[in-house]
């Protein structure tokens, strides 16, 4: 022992933090893997059912089934007719799907010049090419004034707008409101998945599909579709996993009150503190009901990101979110700019969603939420922004400090091995599952799309270059922080799709 306290406690304390950093890394990276593992089988068993979901003509039989209101927000949007023409195609009886364009009276009043009109105008032209019991599906509203896409969203969902859309005495608990971006071509057989969900009685307050940025794949070069690939696993390894995994430990914790109803009472803080995850929302391919969203006030506008807060708010509630296998494709911004504007913008969100989460805690002191609060924080508000540097910096640390630990054979052990697993297990999972892992999930598109990696320099490149992304995300929020500091303000701009 006087040998190891010899060596300084700075020292010791720094080798402990290093080697806890640095198993903490190892160990997110492992969870990753799993998550990624459990998304791909959820997809490939549901796309393997699809003969058995309901045909168009036994819904068009069937009562009660469910109304979709799916909802396009668009601003300078030139392609918008490729996701809209996605949408109507989608095989759901009629008059009981309807598609809702939210624009901006602003963009109609002075279109961008690079637009041969205005993103409204470009929706009414498409529709007046779909034959007229089509066109009865698609309608087109523009919100006046200023707002962000929440805003339009809401606009969509006054009153007075859905009387018209879903004509008079609709039931909202019938009603589920859909988003999708511009961008977004989704799969044509959602809606058909989620109503057999609601007739085999498993239905869900909300749902969220599983997102992949390929839909430009191809036009991208190799480090954009590197990232490309990065981007996507965020959808599957988190975000779906999370829906997944959330839903198997409630079940897990409801069987073990059912059968010690004191220990369950007695735990519930403990596990609510340290088993629960926050319900993440991507913004498309979502699906809410519209009872749920009229509870909370609709699409929450207090932050530069609604879709999160709108997850944070529906978890708040005590509400669970089910994951949705169906697959739809989105862009990736085409140039490592616009990249980095795309994260600032999320992480702006981030920051926004803290004061969100410190007010439902206040309101509500439970265990729940003082998890999602501390979770939030330390996991995106502090380590987004110092991730790329920290566990790099840490890594190195460990390995030097190890050999100041020689006479420790397990010290020396420990601290050679948690960062070279760390970094191992980086590339492993970064690289190379999940690659594999896009590519089967990607095989299930109704769009045929070759993800590969084709050439000895391709595969080289993706699998050690699989922290790109990461690092134009981390410029992303430091950008917004540098703003911050300097102007106290940033606002957070809109992906341009108009100069590609």
């Amino acid at each position: 022992m006087d040998s190891l306290w010899g060596t300084g406690w700075l020292w010791f304390g720094l080798f402990i933090v290093a080697m806890l950093v640095n198993a903490r890394a190892a160990f997110k990276l492992l969870v990753d893997w799993r998550g990624m593992l459990t998304t791909c089988r959820f997809v490939t068993d549901a796309y393997a059912r699809l003969d058995a979901l309901p045909t168009e003509a036994a819904l068009e039989r069937t009562p009660g089934i469910p109304i979709f209101l799916h909802l396009v927000p668009a601003w300078e949007e030139p392609a918008i007719a490729n996701t809209l023409a996605a949408l109507v195609a989608s095989p759901y009886p009629l008059g009981r799907l309807h598609v809702v364009v939210a624009t901006k009276a602003s963009e109609e009043a002075g279109p961008h010049p690079a637009m041969p009109a205005s993103t409204a105008e470009l929706a009414r032209r498409f529709r007046e090419t779909l034959p007229p019991w089509q066109q009865k599906m698609l309608s087109v509203v523009a919100m006046p004034g200023s707002g962000r896409k929440a805003h339009q969203l809401n606009w969509a969902l006054r009153p007075e707008t859905l009387g018209v859309t879903l004509g008079e005495g609709y039931d909202p608990r019938r009603v589920y409101v859909g988003v999708s971006d511009a961008d977004s071509l989704p799969d044509r057989n959602v809606y058909r998945w989620m109503a057999a969900e609601v007739l085999a009685g498993r239905g869900a307050p909300a749902y969220q599909g599983v997102t992949l940025s390929l839909a430009n794949f191809v036009a991208q070069d190799g480090r954009g579709r590197v990232c490309a690939i990065q981007q996507s696993s965020i959808f599957i390894r988190v975000s779906i996993a999370r829906l997944i995994n959330e839903a198997r430990r409630l079940r897990w914790f409801a069987r073990l009150t059912a059968r010690a109803p004191r220990v369950g009472r007695a735990i519930r803080p403990v596990f609510e503190f340290c088993f629960r995850r926050s319900q993440i929302c991507l913004g498309h391919n979502q699906f809410v009901r519209l009872d749920v969203l009229q509870a909370i006030g609709g699409f929450p506008t207090s932050g530069a990101t609604e879709d999160s807060t709108l997850g944070l708010a529906i978890g708040a509630r005590g509400l669970l979110m089910a994951p949705m296998p169906m697959l739809e494709l989105v862009d990736l911004p085409e140039t490592k700019e616009k990249m980095i504007r795309q994260n600032a913008r999320w992480y702006k969100g981030v920051l926004d969603d803290a004061p969100f989460l410190w007010r439902v805690w206040r309101a509500a002191p439970t265990a729940f939420n003082a998890a999602q609060l501390c979770r939030h924080v330390g996991n995106k508000v502090v380590e987004w922004p110092i991730a790329a540097l920290i566990y790099p910096l840490l890594g190195f640390l460990g390995w030097h400090l190890a050999y100041r630990f020689a006479d420790h054979p397990v010290l020396f052990a420990l601290g050679i091995a948690c960062p070279s697993i760390s970094l191992g297990l980086s590339i492993w999972v970064g690289g190379i599952v999940t690659q594999d892992c896009i590519e089967d999930v990607a095989r299930h598109l109704e769009r045929p799309l070759d993800v590969r990696r084709t050439t000895l320099r391709q595969r080289f490149v993706g699998t050690f270059r699989c922290q790109t992304y990461w690092l134009l995300a981390t410029r992303g929020a430091w950008r917004v922080l540098w703003m911050l500091a300097r102007q106290r303000r940033f606002d957070p701009p809109k992906t341009d799709r108009v100069t590609r």
